[in-house]
């Protein structure tokens, strides 16, 4: 499970480090899948490159829009190159806010009671 935290309307990156001890090359076709799936992002696109004996990170990208914790899947499914194939790998993605930002602070001056 990647865990992002912080606040309403922030965006939070994490990294999923991968590592490939074969001698050949990997590649991986990344995909959000789930409730809250268009909350997550992988800003360095879809497709994961793996050299041999070899690593390499990915970037998700989380933006909160609401309160509730939210929920998806990151698939990453590999592609068969040259006969080689990786194993699919699946990480659980869930927010938590842990605060929230006013937008704006409002001043007002009004009497609390009029006969």
């Amino acid at each position: 499970t990647i865990e992002f935290r912080g606040a309403l309307h922030a965006t939070v990156v994490k990294q999923v480090h991968l590592k490939n001890p074969s001698i050949k090359t990997l590649v991986y076709n990344a995909t959000l899948v789930g409730r809250d799936a268009d909350d997550f992002s992988l800003p360095k696109g879809n497709t994961v490159i793996i050299d041999p004996k070899g690593q390499t990170s990915i970037n998700v990208e989380f933006s909160s829009r609401f309160l509730r914790p939210a929920e998806a899947v990151l698939l990453l499914i590999s592609k068969t190159v040259g006969g080689i194939g990786g194993a699919t790998m699946t990480f659980s993605l869930k927010s938590e806010i842990k605060h929230i930002e006013p937008a704006d602070i409002l001043k007002c001056k009004s009497p609390c009671y009029e006969l």
